[in-house]
């Protein structure tokens, strides 16, 4: 038993457990040469309505406000629809853009400057239609809780390049955690130094890193040594691994004390910078948590998650509609994540960085039943196709793959699943998703569970 336990975390190389768990987030090579060395990923909590930014339908358009047919509701479950909604053609203008004349709509007009960065994938789908379960399966390849997230199993095979940072931050940003709630940035079964490590632009950067009132920063490393001695007479009876991490996360929490403000001051920056992002010193908002992002991966942090909530586009209000509600929302973000793929490339690194752009779902090509009778445009969350977007990570710029068919109920060609997205952001990390592992309770968990493929149609 002692001995399963030592060996658990024995998926990456050959290294020993005790030796992982004694410096846990120490750099690791990947399976093979890697096209990206980081991810920044961009989740819209929610669910943008990509027929109303990235995928154009003319038919839909042209059969605006006719019943839907029978053979696209037979069998179905929606979460707010019912009886026989009316189809609903995208209400904003479009334009073809960039070198590869992608569609966009108006609704995005800073990401018609980057086109040509971007890799747009308008043939996903998943098996979940409710945001907490489809927003889960996406980050830890199970709608259930319990899972590591996408971003701790990454840490776990490369460790971190800055050994004063995690290797996993999450910024937040509208004021509302994700859907999956912790679960979306847990670290699951994995040793608990691989969860994501939620920073603020308000406030101290991380809950609970100042020292307390009427402790010195010497009391605080005189208690830390105290609490490593105890816990190393515990690894030496017990010999568990996780007791080892436990000592690495007291270490790495002193030491972020002095690293994590100086990283997450933004008012460090050029004006020009802080123009171009639209962020504001001391203020909380995902333009801020995009120029963080930038300063986090060049830093040295491996995965930077960002969550954005206020996606949820039914048209219930006025901020939830798909004319000035969405014009409103997209404001906030498509200035600072154009300018984060400018700012990279600039930088140089946005050839080895990846960035990943979506949703947990797509959203209905018809009206939202509760908006049957209102001048306010909405759609239903839709699981069967939706379109998502990456950039830099040796993926192909200017570049789109797969289709929905012209009413976009379903993928017509190349589907992806998100499995499938998965396994191609670690393929581009250098890892061969089948042999990322972890042993847990009698067998080997990887975040793909056993499924998905690497597309390798979107790689450069």
């Amino acid at each position: 038993m002692a001995l399963a336990s030592l060996m658990a975390g024995d998926g990456v190389a050959g290294e020993s457990a005790v030796l992982r768990a004694s410096d846990p987030l120490a750099s690791r090579s990947p399976h093979f040469a890697p096209k990206a060395k980081r991810v920044i990923y961009l989740h819209m909590t929610g669910s943008p309505p990509n027929l109303d930014l990235f995928d154009y339908k003319s038919e839909l358009v042209k059969r605006s406000d006719q019943d839907c047919p029978d053979e696209f509701l037979a069998g179905r479950e929606f979460a707010f629809t019912s009886g026989t909604p009316k189809l609903m053609g995208s209400p904003r203008k479009w334009q073809r853009v960039g070198q590869s004349g992608m569609w966009m709509s108006d609704a995005i007009p800073h990401f018609h400057e980057v086109a040509d960065e971007m890799c747009v994938v308008h043939s996903m789908h998943t098996d979940q239609f409710n945001h907490a379960p489809a927003e889960l399966l996406v980050y830890t390849g199970s709608p259930r809780s319990g899972r590591p997230s996408m971003g701790s199993w990454i840490t776990y095979g490369l460790g971190s390049e800055n050994e004063n940072l995690p290797g996993f931050v999450v910024l937040i940003s509208s004021g509302v955690q994700p859907n999956g709630g912790n679960n979306s940035f847990g670290s699951g079964f994995l040793p608990s130094v691989y969860q994501g490590v939620q920073c603020r632009s308000k406030g101290d950067p991380v809950l609970y890193s100042s020292d307390p009132p009427g402790m010195s920063r010497a009391t605080r490393r005189a208690t830390l040594d105290a609490l490593a001695d105890l816990n190393q007479l515990q690894a030496e009876q017990m010999g568990h691994p996780e007791t080892l991490t436990r000592i690495s996360q007291y270490e790495l929490a002193f030491r972020m004390q002095t690293s994590v403000p100086e990283v997450m001051d933004i008012s460090a920056e050029s004006q020009k910078t802080l123009d171009e992002y639209g962020a504001t010193p001391g203020a909380s908002s995902l333009a801020n948590n995009c120029l963080l992002a930038r300063r986090l991966v060049e830093s040295g942090v491996r995965f930077v998650q960002l969550f954005d909530w206020g996606w949820d586009f039914h048209g219930t209000q006025a901020g939830t509609g798909l004319t000035d509600g969405l014009t409103n929302k997209c404001a906030t973000m498509d200035k600072p994540i154009a300018a984060l793929i400018r700012d990279l490339k600039q930088r140089g690194l946005l050839q080895d960085t990846l960035i990943v752009w979506g949703g947990e779902f797509g959203r209905t090509p018809f009206r939202e039943g509760r908006t049957a009778k209102s001048k306010i445009l909405g759609r239903d969350h839709y699981p069967d196709v939706f379109t998502m977007w990456m950039a830099g990570g040796g993926v192909k710029g200017g570049f789109e793959y797969g289709q929905s068919d012209e009413l976009g109920f379903g993928v017509a060609e190349n589907p992806v699943h998100v499995h499938d997205l998965q396994a191609t952001i670690l393929h581009q990390l250098g890892f061969d998703h089948e042999r990322l592992t972890y042993r847990f309770q009698g067998r080997d968990y990887r975040l793909t569970d056993v499924h998905g493929h690497v597309v390798k149609e979107l790689l450069a």
